[in-house]
């Protein structure tokens, strides 16, 4: 007779980038702030900083489907078309990982420069702000550091909690009621911890008729972040 974990297969993750699926609380709305008011960037650019997971690309997707950016990882920068992309609204994703790589730092740094001198508004990603990348080119630090940043702090509890829903409805997965609540009150408050519970969650509750439960959060919490038995109810 076939049990209840063959019937269910793993499903594909669909990320959820439109606006409407952003959730702006307390500790983000000063960054999405800035964000939104890109037409009054100082020199038409902003570096938007913050952990993994914190919805960085969420973000500059969003900023894209209204400005019409295109939006390009640094790492691929040195085979881009660099005086084609400084013709309209642009993003660079990790630019932070330019740093070291000769043709990746001077493809951002003649990006930079084209996009500004045509007056198109430049957006970068980054997981810390600029002072912080070991970027070789002078001038590529220099303008970056003179660059307006927005940060995304960890999360508020309001945050972490619609952080975990979503990630979890990307995962087409469903939790009990008091899953949420639960995880809010005992997780250390960090989106990269967030990330690792809805992975986690997922391929616990494979096979499980009853889904993601109370128990199978705290089993898979305590794994994850205590010694067996210090986590209280």
């Amino acid at each position: 007779m076939t049990g209840p974990e063959q019937l269910r297969l793993p499903l594909p993750v669909r990320t959820a980038l439109g606006r409407e699926d952003y959730f702006v609380g307390g500790s983000n709305a000063l960054a999405v702030a800035l964000m939104d008011n890109w037409r009054d960037w100082p020199s038409g650019k902003l570096v938007l900083v913050g952990p993994g997971g914190a919805g960085k690309t969420h973000l500059a997707h969003v900023w894209a489907a209204e400005t019409g950016a295109a939006i390009i990882g640094a790492a691929d920068l040195p085979g881009a078309d660099i005086p084609a992309l400084a013709t309209a609204p642009v993003c660079v994703e990790d630019a932070d990982r330019s740093a070291g790589d000769r043709a990746a730092e001077e493809a951002l740094f003649h990006l930079h420069n084209l996009a500004l001198a045509q007056r198109q508004p430049l957006m970068v990603t980054a997981s810390a702000p600029p002072a912080l990348w070991p970027l070789t080119l002078p001038d590529l630090k220099s303008r970056m550091e003179g660059t307006q940043t927005a940060t995304l702090p960890d999360p508020d509890d309001t945050l972490l909690a619609a952080v975990l829903v979503k990630q979890l409805a990307d995962r087409q997965c469903i939790p009990a009621p008091d899953v949420i609540p639960y995880l809010v009150r005992h997780m250390p408050r960090s989106f990269a911890m967030a990330q690792a519970l809805v992975e986690a969650l997922d391929a616990s509750a494979m096979g499980r008729p009853k889904g993601i439960t109370r128990a199978l959060a705290r089993a898979v919490l305590t794994r994850l972040v205590t010694p067996p038995g210090e986590l209280s109810e």
